[in-house]
């Protein structure tokens, strides 16, 4: 609770809870609920989708995303905001975009399991 970060983050907001949206759809009171520091992309799908698109306009190609709970905040970002992303793989590494789909990467490694497994006898 201590470091520079959660200092930081503390410091977006000043400790005012009614200060916690920083700036569009993006709340700084994720370290009120759990430890570390973090933000949140808050709103409806195309929001969230028209923020991410923002970041990664500005240079951002990857982000660390949660939920609470995980597994249901993953399938509610999945099916509502993946959608509304319309990704790319335009500059990608091409090892990588074997394994983007019309909504991004939805495999976390470098080869697909098929392949993996090919190489496993």
């Amino acid at each position: 609770m201590d470091s520079v970060g959660q200092s930081r983050m503390a410091a977006l907001h000043g400790g005012r809870r009614d200060k916690l949206e920083v700036s569009p759809n993006l709340w700084a009171g994720v370290g009120l609920v759990r430890g570390g520091a973090g933000t949140a992309l808050v709103g409806d799908p195309e929001a969230v989708a028209q923020r991410m698109r923002e970041y990664m306009a500005i240079g951002i190609d990857s982000f660390i995303l949660s939920g609470y709970p995980h597994l249901e905040e993953a399938y509610r970002f999945a099916e509502l905001v993946m959608p509304c992303c319309r990704l790319t793989t335009v500059g990608r590494p091409p090892w990588s975009r074997r394994n983007m789909g019309p909504f991004g990467e939805t495999i976390a490694n470098i080869a697909r399991p098929a392949e993996l497994r090919a190489g496993w006898s």
